[in-house]
This record gives structure tokens, sequence and C-alpha cells, in this order.
């Protein structure tokens, strides 16, 4: 197995341990590879392939920006609830790229259901059943408006094939994270499992994910797998009810992307029972789990924020609203004075009061609370007597900060995710396309 360096580390960030990363285990029923078409001009790994012999339920969800990539009305139109395969490019995200684009996947389509046509009627456990062209969906990432290449990735396909693999330990998922990043430092993978009686459920992630990031979902891929028999409409609740607090309460610069993915895929190797609902106790762990997994992923995301030297987390309690709450903290987490102001290890929570005014909600300050990790800096409509400088600016130089906003007006809460704007982000997006 070859595994490309440059996927994993980059000259401008620290290098990551292979110890920092969970492993993952595989998925029975999920077969998959990575290989370059050379779409970056350097060797690195640019396609991924997940392909499943025995078919998988699958549910996905997409962004909500009105300009979509190609390949999402292309699944969109497959109206099936059952796959055999994902193929993913990244360095070009097929968006704004017209007819030239559609009929690119339309290619890559009929000569990927071909090649796996003919790889299962060599192999004894095959089904000799033909792959069809809507058993296929696609995912792409990467520069808007560049002609799609379709015929260097068609070029690659019978490799992709001939490389497909079942067994998968930890250097073998990493090495697909890799395959599917862009401005990525590192790759973004997650395990979770539940016992269930002599059963092992697995639950498998990968994800990538930089720069423009925000809701609904953020510039990124994120793919899960697992071995547990759902069907697909209970997996699109599952995965709904999962984004809601991890994918969708993130943001690095509060752009939001044209090719948003997340989707869920079951193998179905593993029989759970029938008719299962929200209210059976197996499905209940898998939620979970599920959403455990999701959020895993969602901050590895937002570390790995472009130039990010520094995770923030905003907690917003005690709203009138979820919606209220929600709204307040995207308006703190989005502030480029705000991230600017972390990045500088500046406690300046002015910007914070800022933020939360910025938002649009009622907000009574005399109530208001204003904390900056533990330590109180604002309550009763003005600075806290409490207040230490000195104690704050220690506090700033750590890597994790965390803002809590009580508001004092209700029960509900939210809670979300950012990083700080440094020098690199600019670098990183002015050289993009270079």
């Amino acid at each position: 197995m070859t595994i490309n360096i440059k996927n994993f580390l980059k000259d401008k960030t620290k290098l990551s341990k292979m110890g920092e990363f969970q492993s993952l285990k595989p998925i029975e029923g999920l077969e998959m590879s990575s290989i370059s078409a050379d779409l970056y001009g350097d060797g690195r790994d640019d396609l991924a392939l997940f392909y499943f012999s025995k078919g998988a339920n699958y549910a996905t969800l997409t962004t909500t920006n009105s300009i979509t990539s190609e390949f999402i009305p292309w699944n969109n139109n497959s109206h099936k609830k059952s796959i055999k395969g994902l193929l993913v490019n990244t360095k070009n995200a097929n968006t704004f790229t017209g007819k030239q684009g559609k009929e690119g996947i339309d290619i890559l389509a009929k000569n990927l259901s071909r090649v796996l046509t003919l790889k299962e009627s060599k192999t004894q456990k095959g089904t000799n059943e033909a792959i069809k062209i809507k058993d296929l969906i696609f995912a792409s990432t990467g520069v808007i408006g560049e002609e799609f290449p379709a015929e260097k990735i068609k070029e690659r396909l019978g490799d992709l094939v001939e490389k497909l693999r079942s067994d998968h330990n930890k250097m073998y998922w990493l090495k697909i994270a890799s395959a599917i990043m862009t401005t990525d430092t590192k790759p973004k993978v997650a395990y979770e499992e539940i016992i269930i009686g002599d059963e092992l459920i697995r639950i498998c992630g990968i994800a990538k994910g930089s720069g423009m990031v925000a809701p609904n979902l953020a510039t990124m891929l994120s793919f899960i797998f697992t071995n547990a028999d759902i069907n697909s409409n209970l997996l699109k609740t599952l995965l709904k009810r999962s984004v809601s607090n991890s994918f969708n309460a993130i943001t690095v610069d509060s752009d939001q992307s044209t090719n948003d993915m997340v989707s869920i895929f079951s193998t179905r190797a593993l029989k759970v029972g029938q008719n299962l609902s929200l209210n059976d106790k197996v499905i209940q762990k898998f939620e979970i789990a599920l959403k455990k997994l999701c959020l895993n992923l969602a901050k590895q995301i937002v570390v790995d924020g472009e130039g990010a030297k520094k995770i923030i987390t905003i907690n917003v309690i005690n709203a009138k609203s979820l919606a209220s709450a929600k709204n307040i903290a995207f308006s703190i987490a989005n502030s480029p004075l705000i991230k600017t102001a972390v990045a500088g290890e500046d406690p300046n929570w002015g910007r914070i009061v800022m933020g939360i005014g910025k938002s649009g909600e009622f907000i009574d300050s005399k109530k208001l609370k204003i904390k900056i990790g533990n330590f109180i800096v604002a309550e009763n409509g003005k600075i806290s007597e409490s207040y230490d400088e000195k104690k704050l600016k220690e506090y700033m130089k750590w890597d994790s900060i965390e803002f809590e906003i009580n508001l004092k007006l209700g029960n509900d809460a939210f809670k979300c995710y950012t990083c700080d704007f440094t020098h690199d982000y600019i670098d990183i997006n002015a050289d993009y396309r270079n």
C-alpha cells in the first residue's frame, strides 16, 4: 500500500503524529480505494472510491446554497435508497461548469458502472449483476468554475477499481481520508462502536473541510459508514438530528459552500432488528454514538480551519429561544474582529458585546453576564468588579478558548464552534488557485 506523505504534512503546519488519530476498523461490506489522477500536478491522491458489493442503504444532506455542484442534482435524480458506489474527486468542485460538468458525471458514471460490473463478473462472491449508472453517486470538492477534468478521472477508474480492498487498518483509513482533502493540513477520521448483546455495531467516519465553512453545512464532505442494518428513512432522520449540533454548529469564515455533502451508509451486514424506530433502545444507542462521531469530525474541521491556531467555543445559555441562542452564537463566531482578537491573544470583551448586540436579538444588558473561560468579564451592564486583565491574557494564550454568554432570559441554549483568524488565512486564500 502506497501512502503519499504530502497528504499528511505541509510546510506551514505542525507535524501530526499517527497516535493522534483514532484507529478505525473495517466495515463488512465496504471496499475502498484511493489513487492519483494527477489533478494537482504533484502526484497526490485525489480520487477515492467507496464500493458496496451487496449494496448499502444511505442518506445524504447537502448544502442549502442556491448554487450547487453538478453532482448534487445528479445524485438527487437517482431517487434510490440503496446504492453500490460513491466516487469522490478533489481539486475541482464541478460547480458553475454548465453542460460540460453534467456530461462529465454522465461519462464517469457509464465508465465506472462498466468497470465495476467487470470486477463483479471476475469474483466468485460477486452477484454477477450489472452495476447500473443509478447505483452510483458522486461528490466533488475544490475550485469553482473550472472545467471538470472528466477525461483525466476516467483514465484512472480501472486502476481505482483494481485497488479496492476490504481490509481497512488505521493507515488505510488515513490514506482514504487524505485523498479527499483540499486545503486541509491533515485527514479527519472518527470511530465509535456499540455493543448490543454479542454483536458489535461499528461506525466509521471521515471528513474534509478547512475553509469556506459555515452552516448549512460547511465546505466539507463527510462520509459515515456502519455495519448496522438500518433503513434509509431512519438513517435520514438520525443524520438530520446529528448534524444540528455538529456540522451545522461550526463556522470558520461564514462562507457557505456550493458542494457540502454529509452521507451515512449502512452495509446491512449486522441485523439489529426489524421495523426499527427512534424509540428502540438499539437506535437510541446508535444515535448517541452517531452524534458523538459527527461532533468529533466537526470539531476537527474547525481545529484545522485555514490558518487557525485556536479553537473557540461560544456557549449561549438561558436564551428565550433556541433560534435566538443560535443567532447570537453565530453573530459572535462570525465576527472577524472577535476572531482576530483571539488570534492576537487580546481579551477584548467589548467586541463580544458588539457581536451580541449586532445579532438583532432582544438583550437585557443588566441581566447579561459574559465569561471568557472561567473569568467573568462583564455583568450588570458593565465591566465585572472581579475583572483581571493579567489573568485573562494568560488564558488567551491557550489553544482552546471558550466564551459563555448568559442572557438570563429563558431556558434555551446553543453551542457553536469556530477558530481564530490569522495572517495565514489570507495567505492560503490569496494563493488558493496557484
